[in-house]
């Protein structure tokens, strides 16, 4: 699940925040739209993430961290911290 770059990046801006489906887009760098579609989706069938749709027109959508996601951010934090010290080392 964590393997590509495209998943860990979604997953620390919506760690920031709630984010609509094109702020996501404009904020990680050189993702397609068909790859930032399977990657949210694939989040939210593991449980990573959650999908709110609004009632408005056109429709809107907000992606956010689930409280299993909430939890991810624990070891994300500690393997973040890890690189850190690998590449001062």
């Amino acid at each position: 699940m964590l393997g590509d770059k495209w998943t860990l990046l979604v997953v620390m801006m919506l760690a920031e925040r709630p984010h609509r489906y094109n702020e996501l887009r404009r904020r990680v760098e050189g993702v397609s739209q068909r790859m930032l579609t399977r990657t949210l989706r694939t989040l939210e069938e593991d449980g990573i993430v959650t999908r709110t749709v609004f009632p408005t027109v056109p429709p809107g959508v907000e992606y956010a961290l689930s409280d299993r996601g909430q939890e991810l951010l624990v070891p994300l934090a500690g393997l973040a911290d890890w690189v850190v010290c690998g590449q001062a080392a």
